[in-house]
Protein backbone atom coordinates (compact mmCIF):
# COMPACT_ATOMS: atom_id res chain seq x y z
CA UNK A 1 0.00 0.00 0.00
CA UNK A 2 1.11 3.54 -1.04
CA UNK A 3 0.04 6.64 1.40
CA UNK A 4 0.82 9.91 0.81
CA UNK A 5 0.24 12.46 4.04
CA UNK A 6 0.02 15.55 2.51
CA UNK A 7 -0.12 19.04 3.61
CA UNK A 8 1.65 18.69 6.38
CA UNK A 9 4.27 20.67 8.71
CA UNK A 10 7.68 19.14 9.77
CA UNK A 11 10.46 20.36 11.85
CA UNK A 12 13.10 21.96 9.61
CA UNK A 13 16.78 21.14 10.39
CA UNK A 14 17.56 23.91 12.52
CA UNK A 15 14.44 22.91 14.91
CA UNK A 16 12.82 25.83 15.27
CA UNK A 17 10.49 26.43 12.70
CA UNK A 18 7.70 24.44 10.86
CA UNK A 19 8.21 23.90 7.03
CA UNK A 20 5.66 22.48 4.94
CA UNK A 21 6.19 18.72 3.22
CA UNK A 22 4.42 16.00 2.43
CA UNK A 23 5.56 12.52 3.62
CA UNK A 24 5.15 9.54 0.78
CA UNK A 25 5.00 5.86 2.67
CA UNK A 26 5.21 2.44 0.63
CA UNK A 27 4.13 -0.53 3.05
CA UNK A 28 5.64 0.53 6.25
CA UNK A 29 7.95 2.65 5.15
CA UNK A 30 8.99 6.71 4.23
CA UNK A 31 10.09 6.69 0.90
CA UNK A 32 10.34 10.20 0.56
CA UNK A 33 9.69 13.96 2.15
CA UNK A 34 9.64 17.05 0.52
CA UNK A 35 6.90 19.72 -0.54
CA UNK A 36 4.65 18.57 -3.24
CA UNK A 37 5.20 15.35 -3.62
CA UNK A 38 4.42 13.12 -6.47
CA UNK A 39 2.47 10.25 -5.80
CA UNK A 40 0.94 7.29 -8.02
CA UNK A 41 -2.80 7.56 -8.83
CA UNK A 42 -4.07 4.70 -6.59
CA UNK A 43 -2.69 6.03 -3.57
CA UNK A 44 -4.25 6.55 -0.41
CA UNK A 45 -4.71 10.20 0.69
CA UNK A 46 -4.36 11.40 4.21
CA UNK A 47 -4.58 15.20 4.54
CA UNK A 48 -2.42 16.73 7.30
CA UNK A 49 -3.40 20.47 6.61
CA UNK A 50 -3.37 22.19 9.95
CA UNK A 51 -1.41 19.31 11.40
CA UNK A 52 2.55 18.77 12.59
CA UNK A 53 3.71 15.31 11.13
CA UNK A 54 6.10 14.41 14.23
CA UNK A 55 8.17 11.27 14.45
CA UNK A 56 6.42 8.98 16.64
CA UNK A 57 7.87 9.34 20.43
CA UNK A 58 9.41 6.33 22.20
CA UNK A 59 9.46 5.58 25.36
CA UNK A 60 12.44 3.35 26.52
CA UNK A 61 11.37 2.34 30.21
CA UNK A 62 8.10 1.20 31.20
CA UNK A 63 5.90 -1.40 33.11
CA UNK A 64 2.71 -2.69 32.13
CA UNK A 65 1.40 -4.08 34.89
CA UNK A 66 1.48 -0.38 36.82
CA UNK A 67 -1.29 0.86 34.90
CA UNK A 68 -4.00 -0.65 36.85
CA UNK A 69 -3.08 0.61 40.36
CA UNK A 70 -2.17 4.35 39.18
CA UNK A 71 -2.15 6.82 42.07
CA UNK A 72 -2.26 4.29 44.94
CA UNK A 73 0.55 5.24 46.35
CA UNK A 74 1.98 8.72 47.38
CA UNK A 75 5.14 9.64 49.03
CA UNK A 76 6.63 6.43 48.76
CA UNK A 77 10.49 5.50 47.77
CA UNK A 78 11.42 2.97 45.71
CA UNK A 79 11.50 0.26 48.27
CA UNK A 80 8.37 1.49 49.82
CA UNK A 81 6.77 0.44 46.11
CA UNK A 82 8.11 -2.95 46.31
CA UNK A 83 7.24 -3.73 49.34
CA UNK A 84 3.32 -3.29 48.32
CA UNK A 85 4.40 -4.97 45.52
CA UNK A 86 2.54 -8.06 46.44
CA UNK A 87 -0.97 -6.06 47.54
CA UNK A 88 -0.68 -4.02 44.14
CA UNK A 89 -0.04 -6.75 41.43
CA UNK A 90 -1.24 -10.52 43.16
CA UNK A 91 -3.35 -12.71 42.35
CA UNK A 92 -3.94 -10.95 38.65
CA UNK A 93 -5.65 -12.99 36.30
CA UNK A 94 -4.25 -13.21 32.34
CA UNK A 95 -7.18 -11.07 31.30
CA UNK A 96 -6.06 -8.47 34.18
CA UNK A 97 -2.78 -7.90 32.71
CA UNK A 98 -4.47 -7.62 29.54
CA UNK A 99 -6.12 -4.57 30.59
CA UNK A 100 -3.46 -3.47 32.56
CA UNK A 101 -0.77 -3.18 29.30
CA UNK A 102 -3.76 -2.63 27.16
CA UNK A 103 -4.62 0.98 29.55
CA UNK A 104 -0.84 1.94 28.78
CA UNK A 105 -0.60 0.97 25.61
CA UNK A 106 -3.75 3.72 24.77
CA UNK A 107 -2.56 6.15 26.94
CA UNK A 108 0.64 6.12 25.10
CA UNK A 109 -0.92 6.19 21.61
CA UNK A 110 -3.24 8.78 22.50
CA UNK A 111 -0.19 11.11 23.58
CA UNK A 112 2.02 10.48 20.41
CA UNK A 113 3.67 7.43 21.44
CA UNK A 114 4.21 4.72 18.93
CA UNK A 115 6.69 2.76 20.78
CA UNK A 116 7.66 1.37 23.90
CA UNK A 117 10.69 -0.64 26.17
CA UNK A 118 7.42 -2.51 28.33
CA UNK A 119 9.56 -4.42 31.64
CA UNK A 120 6.22 -6.32 32.91
CA UNK A 121 6.12 -8.41 36.20
CA UNK A 122 3.51 -10.38 37.60
CA UNK A 123 3.10 -11.95 40.99
CA UNK A 124 4.76 -14.27 42.26
CA UNK A 125 6.18 -14.87 38.90
CA UNK A 126 5.34 -14.37 35.13
CA UNK A 127 3.33 -17.08 33.40
CA UNK A 128 3.44 -18.08 29.74
CA UNK A 129 -0.42 -17.11 29.64
CA UNK A 130 0.61 -13.62 31.14
CA UNK A 131 3.15 -12.98 28.78
CA UNK A 132 0.46 -13.85 25.75
CA UNK A 133 -2.19 -11.41 27.51
CA UNK A 134 0.78 -8.84 27.25
CA UNK A 135 1.40 -9.34 23.81
CA UNK A 136 -1.91 -9.68 22.62
CA UNK A 137 -2.88 -5.89 24.36
CA UNK A 138 -0.11 -4.36 22.51
CA UNK A 139 -0.64 -6.02 19.54
CA UNK A 140 -4.55 -5.27 19.75
CA UNK A 141 -4.15 -1.60 20.35
CA UNK A 142 -0.99 -1.55 17.64
CA UNK A 143 1.67 -0.22 19.66
CA UNK A 144 5.14 -1.22 18.39
CA UNK A 145 7.33 -2.61 21.83
CA UNK A 146 9.95 -4.57 23.06
CA UNK A 147 8.37 -6.76 25.47
CA UNK A 148 10.31 -8.51 28.65
CA UNK A 149 9.05 -10.56 31.50
CA UNK A 150 10.57 -9.14 34.50
CA UNK A 151 12.41 -11.94 36.36
CA UNK A 152 14.37 -12.16 39.60
CA UNK A 153 15.18 -15.11 41.89
CA UNK A 154 16.22 -13.52 45.44
CA UNK A 155 13.48 -11.99 47.48
CA UNK A 156 13.50 -7.91 47.82
CA UNK A 157 13.14 -8.17 51.64
CA UNK A 158 16.73 -10.46 51.39
CA UNK A 159 18.37 -7.65 49.61
CA UNK A 160 17.71 -4.67 52.14
CA UNK A 161 20.60 -4.38 54.27
CA UNK A 162 20.10 -5.46 57.86
CA UNK A 163 16.18 -5.57 57.41
CA UNK A 164 15.63 -8.73 58.43
CA UNK A 165 17.91 -8.03 61.98
CA UNK A 166 15.24 -5.08 62.65
CA UNK A 167 11.93 -7.26 61.91
CA UNK A 168 10.13 -8.77 65.40
CA UNK A 169 9.95 -12.45 65.66
CA UNK A 170 6.32 -12.70 63.71
CA UNK A 171 6.75 -10.59 61.01
CA UNK A 172 10.80 -12.21 60.15
CA UNK A 173 9.03 -15.27 60.24
CA UNK A 174 6.64 -14.34 57.43
CA UNK A 175 9.11 -12.56 55.60
CA UNK A 176 11.19 -15.86 55.51
CA UNK A 177 8.76 -18.33 54.51
CA UNK A 178 8.67 -16.19 51.19
CA UNK A 179 10.33 -17.86 48.39
CA UNK A 180 11.41 -16.67 44.55
CA UNK A 181 11.46 -18.82 41.99
CA UNK A 182 14.27 -20.86 40.75
CA UNK A 183 16.74 -19.31 38.11
CA UNK A 184 16.46 -22.29 35.53
CA UNK A 185 12.91 -22.05 35.45
CA UNK A 186 12.72 -17.88 34.84
CA UNK A 187 15.64 -18.29 32.17
CA UNK A 188 12.92 -21.09 30.40
CA UNK A 189 10.11 -18.97 30.36
CA UNK A 190 12.24 -15.70 29.29
CA UNK A 191 13.37 -18.23 26.01
CA UNK A 192 10.25 -19.94 25.51
CA UNK A 193 8.53 -15.91 25.24
CA UNK A 194 11.07 -15.21 22.98
CA UNK A 195 11.31 -18.47 21.34
CA UNK A 196 7.24 -18.27 20.78
CA UNK A 197 6.31 -13.90 20.50
CA UNK A 198 9.41 -12.34 19.23
CA UNK A 199 8.23 -10.83 15.76
CA UNK A 200 4.80 -11.38 16.77
CA UNK A 201 2.11 -8.65 14.84
CA UNK A 202 4.04 -8.39 12.13
CA UNK A 203 7.43 -7.86 13.45
CA UNK A 204 5.82 -5.03 15.83
CA UNK A 205 6.31 -7.06 18.54
CA UNK A 206 10.06 -8.02 19.90
CA UNK A 207 10.81 -9.75 22.82
CA UNK A 208 13.87 -8.78 25.39
CA UNK A 209 15.30 -10.08 28.39
CA UNK A 210 14.65 -7.90 31.81
CA UNK A 211 16.82 -9.55 35.09
CA UNK A 212 14.86 -7.10 37.54
CA UNK A 213 17.62 -5.74 39.39
CA UNK A 214 21.15 -7.01 39.28
CA UNK A 215 20.83 -6.70 43.60
CA UNK A 216 17.63 -9.41 43.05
CA UNK A 217 19.57 -11.50 40.77
CA UNK A 218 21.93 -14.84 41.78
CA UNK A 219 25.05 -14.95 39.53
CA UNK A 220 23.60 -17.64 37.52
CA UNK A 221 20.10 -15.50 36.36
CA UNK A 222 22.41 -12.76 35.49
CA UNK A 223 24.54 -15.05 33.13
CA UNK A 224 21.99 -16.81 31.92
CA UNK A 225 19.97 -13.18 31.19
CA UNK A 226 23.02 -11.82 29.18
CA UNK A 227 23.47 -15.84 27.49
CA UNK A 228 19.65 -15.57 26.51
CA UNK A 229 20.42 -11.88 24.60
CA UNK A 230 23.62 -12.82 22.82
CA UNK A 231 22.10 -16.16 21.44
CA UNK A 232 18.95 -14.42 20.09
CA UNK A 233 19.79 -11.52 19.61
CA UNK A 234 17.31 -9.19 21.49
CA UNK A 235 17.84 -6.44 24.20
CA UNK A 236 18.80 -7.12 28.05
CA UNK A 237 17.75 -3.76 30.19
CA UNK A 238 18.18 -4.06 33.87
CA UNK A 239 17.27 -1.58 36.72
CA UNK A 240 20.86 -0.32 37.38
CA UNK A 241 21.43 1.55 40.62
CA UNK A 242 18.16 3.33 40.58
CA UNK A 243 18.35 3.89 44.60
CA UNK A 244 21.15 4.94 46.83
CA UNK A 245 19.92 1.71 48.94
CA UNK A 246 20.29 -0.38 45.53
CA UNK A 247 23.79 1.16 45.59
CA UNK A 248 24.98 0.74 48.94
CA UNK A 249 23.49 -3.49 48.23
CA UNK A 250 25.81 -3.81 45.67
CA UNK A 251 28.88 -2.66 47.46
CA UNK A 252 28.08 -5.05 50.05
CA UNK A 253 27.37 -7.76 47.96
CA UNK A 254 30.07 -7.73 45.19
CA UNK A 255 32.78 -5.15 46.65
CA UNK A 256 32.46 -2.53 43.93
CA UNK A 257 29.68 -1.17 41.81
CA UNK A 258 26.62 -2.91 40.57
CA UNK A 259 28.43 -1.30 36.52
CA UNK A 260 31.84 -2.81 37.80
CA UNK A 261 30.34 -6.12 38.84
CA UNK A 262 27.86 -6.47 35.50
CA UNK A 263 31.34 -5.41 33.38
CA UNK A 264 33.60 -8.17 35.51
CA UNK A 265 30.49 -10.72 34.10
CA UNK A 266 30.58 -9.57 30.68
CA UNK A 267 27.04 -8.35 30.68
CA UNK A 268 27.96 -5.24 29.48
CA UNK A 269 27.66 -4.83 25.13
CA UNK A 270 25.85 -3.06 22.72
CA UNK A 271 22.24 -4.85 23.25
CA UNK A 272 22.64 -3.47 27.72
CA UNK A 273 20.28 -0.73 28.43
CA UNK A 274 21.05 0.39 32.25
CA UNK A 275 17.18 1.68 33.63
CA UNK A 276 17.69 4.48 35.28
CA UNK A 277 21.34 5.07 35.78
CA UNK A 278 20.73 7.28 39.06
CA UNK A 279 23.71 6.17 41.24
CA UNK A 280 26.67 5.68 38.42
CA UNK A 281 30.06 6.76 38.95
CA UNK A 282 32.73 8.30 36.58
CA UNK A 283 34.04 4.75 36.43
CA UNK A 284 30.55 3.16 35.61
CA UNK A 285 29.70 5.84 33.20
CA UNK A 286 33.33 5.29 31.08
CA UNK A 287 32.18 1.41 31.52
CA UNK A 288 28.72 1.85 29.79
CA UNK A 289 30.45 3.79 27.36
CA UNK A 290 33.28 1.58 26.20
CA UNK A 291 31.16 -0.92 25.79
CA UNK A 292 28.67 0.86 23.50
CA UNK A 293 25.88 0.65 26.19
CA UNK A 294 22.62 2.57 26.76
CA UNK A 295 20.84 4.04 29.32
CA UNK A 296 16.75 4.60 29.58
CA UNK A 297 16.72 8.22 31.86
CA UNK A 298 13.23 8.22 33.87
CA UNK A 299 13.33 11.96 35.69
CA UNK A 300 9.92 11.81 36.44
CA UNK A 301 10.11 8.61 38.39
CA UNK A 302 13.28 9.58 40.15
CA UNK A 303 12.24 12.72 41.29
CA UNK A 304 8.77 11.18 42.34
CA UNK A 305 10.36 8.00 44.35
CA UNK A 306 12.94 10.53 45.45
CA UNK A 307 15.88 8.55 43.99
CA UNK A 308 18.12 10.97 43.12
CA UNK A 309 18.91 13.01 39.74
CA UNK A 310 20.31 11.07 37.50
CA UNK A 311 24.33 12.28 35.85
CA UNK A 312 22.85 12.40 32.18
CA UNK A 313 25.03 15.61 31.41
CA UNK A 314 27.59 13.26 32.45
CA UNK A 315 26.98 10.16 30.26
CA UNK A 316 26.00 12.61 27.18
CA UNK A 317 29.62 14.17 27.44
CA UNK A 318 31.09 10.88 27.81
CA UNK A 319 29.48 9.61 24.51
CA UNK A 320 26.58 7.42 26.30
CA UNK A 321 23.16 6.44 24.55
CA UNK A 322 20.17 8.24 26.43
CA UNK A 323 16.80 7.34 26.07
CA UNK A 324 13.96 8.55 28.20
CA UNK A 325 11.52 6.74 29.38
CA UNK A 326 8.02 7.85 31.73
CA UNK A 327 8.42 4.57 34.09
CA UNK A 328 5.59 3.33 35.31
CA UNK A 329 2.16 4.66 36.27
CA UNK A 330 2.67 3.82 40.49
CA UNK A 331 6.28 5.49 40.02
CA UNK A 332 5.47 8.74 37.75
CA UNK A 333 1.94 8.65 37.85
CA UNK A 334 0.95 8.27 33.61
CA UNK A 335 2.89 7.63 29.95
CA UNK A 336 2.68 11.06 28.92
CA UNK A 337 6.19 11.31 26.66
CA UNK A 338 5.74 14.90 26.52
CA UNK A 339 5.95 15.31 30.65
CA UNK A 340 8.57 13.07 30.68
CA UNK A 341 10.80 15.70 27.85
CA UNK A 342 10.03 18.35 30.42
CA UNK A 343 11.12 17.08 32.90
CA UNK A 344 14.14 16.14 31.81
CA UNK A 345 14.92 19.00 30.40
CA UNK A 346 14.70 21.16 33.91
CA UNK A 347 15.48 18.90 35.97
CA UNK A 348 19.00 19.12 35.01
CA UNK A 349 19.41 22.88 35.70
CA UNK A 350 19.62 22.37 39.57
CA UNK A 351 23.12 20.70 39.26
CA UNK A 352 24.65 23.00 38.12
CA UNK A 353 23.82 26.29 38.98
CA UNK A 354 24.66 29.47 36.30
CA UNK A 355 26.43 26.98 34.27
CA UNK A 356 24.01 27.03 31.36
CA UNK A 357 26.30 24.93 28.98
CA UNK A 358 25.92 22.19 30.53
CA UNK A 359 22.02 22.15 31.13
CA UNK A 360 20.42 19.92 28.92
CA UNK A 361 18.07 21.78 26.50
CA UNK A 362 15.10 20.83 24.70
CA UNK A 363 17.25 19.82 21.46
CA UNK A 364 18.98 17.27 23.07
CA UNK A 365 15.70 16.00 25.25
CA UNK A 366 14.07 15.86 21.87
CA UNK A 367 16.85 13.91 20.75
CA UNK A 368 16.73 11.28 23.23
CA UNK A 369 12.75 10.77 22.97
CA UNK A 370 13.43 9.94 19.38
CA UNK A 371 16.10 8.69 18.21
CA UNK A 372 17.78 8.02 21.95
CA UNK A 373 14.87 5.52 22.71
CA UNK A 374 14.90 4.28 19.16
CA UNK A 375 18.56 2.89 20.46
CA UNK A 376 17.44 1.81 23.88
CA UNK A 377 14.69 -0.44 22.23
CA UNK A 378 17.86 -2.08 19.10
CA UNK A 379 16.16 -0.17 16.41
CA UNK A 380 18.39 2.81 15.65
CA UNK A 381 17.80 4.22 12.03
CA UNK A 382 14.86 2.61 12.06
CA UNK A 383 12.31 4.30 13.72
CA UNK A 384 12.88 8.09 15.79
CA UNK A 385 12.50 10.27 12.83
CA UNK A 386 10.79 11.81 9.74
CA UNK A 387 13.36 10.55 7.17
CA UNK A 388 13.51 8.19 3.65
CA UNK A 389 13.87 4.69 5.09
CA UNK A 390 12.91 5.20 8.33
CA UNK A 391 9.68 3.22 9.48
CA UNK A 392 6.61 5.36 8.88
CA UNK A 393 5.80 5.61 12.86
CA UNK A 394 4.33 9.08 13.02
CA UNK A 395 2.00 11.53 15.27
CA UNK A 396 0.01 14.16 13.90
CA UNK A 397 -0.66 16.79 16.26
CA UNK A 398 -2.49 20.12 15.50
CA UNK A 399 -0.99 23.06 14.79
CA UNK A 400 -3.18 25.08 16.62
CA UNK A 401 -2.90 23.61 19.56
CA UNK A 402 -3.46 25.91 22.66
CA UNK A 403 0.36 25.37 23.79
CA UNK A 404 1.95 26.12 20.21
CA UNK A 405 0.26 29.49 19.56
CA UNK A 406 2.06 31.69 19.49
CA UNK A 407 4.89 29.54 17.86
CA UNK A 408 8.28 31.15 18.85
CA UNK A 409 10.09 28.14 18.44
CA UNK A 410 9.28 24.93 17.56
CA UNK A 411 11.02 22.42 19.33
CA UNK A 412 10.93 24.25 22.45
CA UNK A 413 7.32 24.47 22.32
CA UNK A 414 7.12 20.96 21.86
CA UNK A 415 10.00 19.53 24.66
CA UNK A 416 8.57 22.82 27.54
CA UNK A 417 5.11 23.54 26.89
CA UNK A 418 3.31 20.94 24.85
CA UNK A 419 1.15 17.57 26.55
CA UNK A 420 -0.31 15.81 23.57
CA UNK A 421 -3.39 14.74 25.57
CA UNK A 422 -5.75 17.18 23.35
CA UNK A 423 -3.79 18.02 20.32
CA UNK A 424 -2.81 14.25 19.10
CA UNK A 425 -5.38 13.28 16.08
CA UNK A 426 -3.80 10.84 14.27
CA UNK A 427 -0.55 8.32 14.95
CA UNK A 428 0.83 5.71 12.32
CA UNK A 429 2.79 2.76 13.69
CA UNK A 430 4.38 0.99 10.44
CA UNK A 431 2.41 3.07 7.62
CA UNK A 432 -0.82 1.77 9.34
CA UNK A 433 -2.95 4.64 11.06
CA UNK A 434 -3.94 3.06 14.53
CA UNK A 435 -5.66 6.17 16.33
CA UNK A 436 -7.80 8.64 14.06
CA UNK A 437 -9.72 11.74 15.10
CA UNK A 438 -8.74 10.45 18.65
CA UNK A 439 -10.01 7.44 18.57
CA UNK A 440 -7.94 4.25 18.54
CA UNK A 441 -9.07 1.11 16.23
CA UNK A 442 -8.14 -1.58 17.64
CA UNK A 443 -10.28 -1.92 20.54
CA UNK A 444 -13.39 -0.50 22.31
CA UNK A 445 -11.55 1.64 24.64
CA UNK A 446 -15.10 2.52 26.75
CA UNK A 447 -15.43 -0.72 27.16
CA UNK A 448 -11.69 -1.49 28.05
CA UNK A 449 -11.87 0.43 30.47
CA UNK A 450 -14.89 -0.27 32.45
CA UNK A 451 -14.02 -3.85 32.57
CA UNK A 452 -10.06 -2.62 33.73
CA UNK A 453 -12.49 -0.25 36.94
CA UNK A 454 -13.93 -3.60 38.11
CA UNK A 455 -10.88 -5.66 37.92
CA UNK A 456 -9.67 -2.82 39.98
CA UNK A 457 -12.21 -3.18 42.71
CA UNK A 458 -11.98 -7.18 42.69
CA UNK A 459 -8.00 -7.02 43.41
CA UNK A 460 -8.30 -4.56 45.93
CA UNK A 461 -10.60 -6.70 47.96
CA UNK A 462 -9.02 -9.84 47.42
CA UNK A 463 -5.63 -8.83 48.27
CA UNK A 464 -6.13 -6.93 51.68
CA UNK A 465 -4.09 -9.05 53.26
CA UNK A 466 -1.18 -8.11 51.45
CA UNK A 467 -2.12 -4.91 52.13
CA UNK A 468 -2.17 -5.24 56.14
CA UNK A 469 1.01 -6.94 55.35
CA UNK A 470 2.44 -4.51 53.61
CA UNK A 471 1.61 -2.08 56.27
CA UNK A 472 2.84 -3.71 59.08
CA UNK A 473 6.83 -3.76 56.89
CA UNK A 474 6.52 -0.50 55.98
CA UNK A 475 7.94 1.18 59.10
CA UNK A 476 10.78 -1.65 59.44
CA UNK A 477 11.83 -0.90 55.34
CA UNK A 478 11.81 2.82 55.66
CA UNK A 479 14.05 2.50 59.10
CA UNK A 480 16.75 0.44 57.28
CA UNK A 481 16.35 2.56 53.86
CA UNK A 482 17.42 5.39 56.09
CA UNK A 483 20.19 3.72 58.06
CA UNK A 484 21.83 2.77 53.75
CA UNK A 485 21.44 6.01 52.57
CA UNK A 486 23.57 7.53 55.18
CA UNK A 487 26.53 5.06 54.55
CA UNK A 488 29.19 6.79 52.16
CA UNK A 489 29.78 6.16 48.54
CA UNK A 490 31.39 7.29 45.96
CA UNK A 491 28.67 10.35 44.19
CA UNK A 492 26.00 11.96 45.65
CA UNK A 493 22.89 12.65 43.38
CA UNK A 494 20.88 13.35 45.84
CA UNK A 495 19.36 17.17 46.48
CA UNK A 496 20.38 17.61 49.76
CA UNK A 497 22.48 15.11 52.19
CA UNK A 498 20.31 12.76 53.92
CA UNK A 499 19.48 14.14 57.59
CA UNK A 500 21.40 12.09 60.64
CA UNK A 501 18.79 10.22 62.92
Amino acid sequence: MTLLIRGGQLLDRTQSVLERADVLIEGERIVAVGPELAAPADAQRLDATGHVVLPGLINAHTHAHNNLTRCLGDNWTLEDLWTHGPALYGGRTAEDQYLSAALGALEMLHTGCTAAFDMFSAVPVPTDDGVEAVVRAYTDVGLRAVLAPMISDIVFYRVLPDLMDLLPADLRRVVERIDAAPAESLLRLAEDAIRRWDGAASGRIRLGVAPTIPGHCSEALLAGSAGLAREHGVSLQTHTGESKVQAIHGLRRWGKTIVGHLADIGMLDSRFVAGHGVWLTAEDIGLLADAGAAVAHNPASNLKLGSGIAPIREMLDRGVGIGLGTDGSMSSDNQNMFEAMRFAALISTVRFPHEQERWIGARAVWEMATAGSARCLGLAGEVGAVARGCKADLALLRADSVFLRPLNHAVNALVYAETGAAAVTTVLVGGRVVLQDRRVLGVDEERLRARAQSAVERLRAENAGAWTLAEQLTPYVSATCRTAVRAPYPVDYYAAPPIAR
